[in-house]
């Protein structure tokens, strides 16, 4: 015959009363202690990914703009050729 591995506990034990042990009642305010200070530590952390998103998303704005400003080159670069023609015209006439 196999012996019990978990106790059973007497019935004189539930007689006293005791709802739940001191040590249960502590076990229970560390893990909530603990689970409160994960929560808030997310928290921090969505907080933080939200303002690095803000952030990005004016990075991006300035890239943007940086390349609208820099794309014309080609466009200008034809309008500079067309208002030197006449000095190129010039200059191989001499």
């Amino acid at each position: 015959m196999v012996p019990c591995v978990t106790p059973v506990l007497s019935a004189s034990y539930w007689a006293k009363g005791d709802k739940m042990p001191t040590v249960a009642i502590i076990t229970l305010v560390i893990a909530t202690v603990i689970i409160a200070a994960a929560a808030l530590g997310l928290i921090r952390v969505i907080f933080h990914l939200v303002a690095v998103r803000r952030t990005l998303a004016a990075v991006t704005g300035g890239v943007q703009v940086i390349a609208d400003k820099t794309s014309t080159v080609t466009s200008a670069l034809t309008s500079v050729n067309t208002n030197l023609k006449p000095v190129s015209d010039f200059c191989e006439s001499i």
